[in-house]
């Protein structure tokens, strides 16, 4: 269940950064709709990197249908990586 609270509830912030677990943020509404998240670092960090890598990943996938896909022999040899 979504830990929703108003903005107000800010004026104790130390109840509601008691709130704050990991997958278990606090959505903060101002005049009653969402407006923040309050989320523990760890839990940004991780969703960050996780964005990063889908990035990546889709930009691979754009080059890999506009240019061509490469065979893994054809990867190792760029990477240097001999099988043996």
């Amino acid at each position: 269940m979504p830990n929703i609270k108003p903005i107000s509830d800010l004026r104790n912030y130390n109840e509601v950064l008691r709130n704050i677990e990991l997958g278990s943020p606090v959505f903060l509404t101002k005049n009653g709709r969402g407006r923040y998240v309050v989320m523990d670092i760890q839990e940004y960090e991780k969703m960050q990197a996780t964005l990063k890598l889908l990035a990546e990943l889709a930009r691979g996938e754009k080059e890999g249908r506009e240019h061509g896909w490469l065979s893994i022999d054809e990867l190792e040899a760029s990477l240097g990586v001999t099988n043996g």
